[in-house]
Parts: C-alpha cells; structure tokens; sequence
C-alpha cells in the first residue's frame, strides 16, 4: 500500500504522514508543487526521526506518479465522492491519493477519475477532516481489513 499526498501545503502533517508511513510499512509518495521544502524544520519534527524508516518517493505530477504505479488500484479520497471508502475490497495494493489541505483534490482529477473516488463520511456542516487525520483513518482500516501485516 501506498499514501501519495498531492501537493501537501502543511509541513506538519506530511511529518505526521511520515511517522504513520513509518511504522506501518506504508509507502509514501509526495506530488509537486509542495507548499513547503523539504528540509522545512516543521516537517522533520513532525516525522520525528523516522524518515530513515519511511518509502519515500517525489513526483513531478500525478501523470509521473501514475505511470510508476501503472496496473495497481489507485483510489482519490474527496469529500464529493459517492463510494464510501469502507466499501473497497482491500489487497494491500493500493495506492491511496490524497489533496492539498486547503483545497482537496482539483476537480479535473475528479472528473478524470471519478469513479475510484472514495470519501470518508463527515457531518455537512464540516468542510473536511485534517489531512494527516484522513490518511490515518483510511490507511489503518485498511490495515484492519488486511490483519495488520508486517505489524505485531
């Protein structure tokens, strides 16, 4: 399984992203432009210091990253999706996308792959859930679905 954050703006929680990554065995991809460096301060407290123990791959753009994961399922998460993401048969394949903090996904990635658009169920009045919540929520359900593997 692999998290892709599609251009992140907020260093803590692509640190925080970084750390789940980390002990999970989760790969985790990072799709330009960044809204921060790399070398931001913030980013590395964030991950404390495990990025040594996090997969970690940089893109260009999502037609760059797509191509590398070229034949495995890719799933968007957004807010105006209809599926709901706990209705996926898990494989330990997937590679789950995620969008900028402020924004979410653009909706020419919506409508270019709307139909492996999943959500994660919130209350109307709430714009969204905080990105590094998100991929938390989704990626340890998968796990669950999966027994956990590679974790004691």
């Amino acid at each position: 399984m692999d998290v892709v954050l599609f251009s992140p703006e907020i260093p803590q929680n692509t640190g925080s992203v970084a750390r789940l990554c980390a002990g999970t065995g989760v790969g985790l991809h990072l799709v330009g432009p960044l809204g921060f460096s790399l070398e931001d301060r913030y980013l590395k407290r964030a991950g404390l210091d495990y990025w040594g123990d996090v997969c970690l791959g940089v893109h260009k753009d999502l037609d760059s990253l797509l191509t590398r994961f070229a034949g495995r399922p890719v799933y968007f998460l957004s807010k105006k999706a209809e599926r709901r993401y706990t209705d996926v048969a898990w494989t330990g394949e997937e590679v789950l996308v995620f969008g900028p903090e402020s924004t979410g996904l653009p909706d020419w990635v919506l409508g270019r792959y709307g139909d492996a658009c999943l959500r994660i169920p919130v209350r109307p009045s709430i714009r969204s859930l905080n990105l590094a919540a998100a991929v938390h929520v989704v990626v340890y359900h998968a796990l669950e679905r999966l027994g956990f593997p590679g974790i004691p």
